[in-house]
């Protein structure tokens, strides 16, 4: 499974572009990406097709990141379907670095959760390595 980056970015015009750029320039494809800015800061969060070569890409930019194995969890698409899965989370003491939407279907939203302890977050959500979560569990 590809890793979902953290990525810290400025919030100006045109720093996505440039990042985005960058990975096309050298081949990498992104699969999944969301960014979100308040303030002076800005987050990127992204997968694509070739960890090790955004990697490099993210530390020769020189931007500071975090990155992990995406836990995907399957979220009932309901109001309260987020807080009742994020709650488990942090009731178990697990911090969510970066969340991505990365799929919808009626009644389901697959969300992938980049967190600081992966065991743990797939103990408190009932999760097998590597299976997403079923809708209501």
């Amino acid at each position: 499974m590809a890793k979902q980056f953290v990525v810290q970015l400025e919030n100006r015009p045109g720093e996505l572009a440039h990042l985005a750029h960058a990975f096309a320039a050298r081949g990498v494809n992104i699969q999944h990406v969301g960014c979100i800015g308040a303030g002076p800061l800005a987050c990127m969060f992204v997968t694509t097709d070739d960890d090790a070569a955004a990697r490099r890409i993210l530390h020769g930019m020189g931007h500071e990141f975090i990155e992990g194995l995406p836990v995907i969890v399957e979220v009932e698409d309901r109001p309260g379907g987020l807080a009742d899965v994020t709650a488990k989370l942090a009731a178990a003491g697990v911090n969510i670095t970066g969340m991505l939407e990365v799929g919808r279907r009626p009644g389901v939203v697959d969300i992938t959760f980049c967190v600081d302890d992966e065991a743990k977050a797939r103990d408190a959500l009932g999760l097998e390595l590597e299976q997403p979560v079923g809708v209501g569990n």
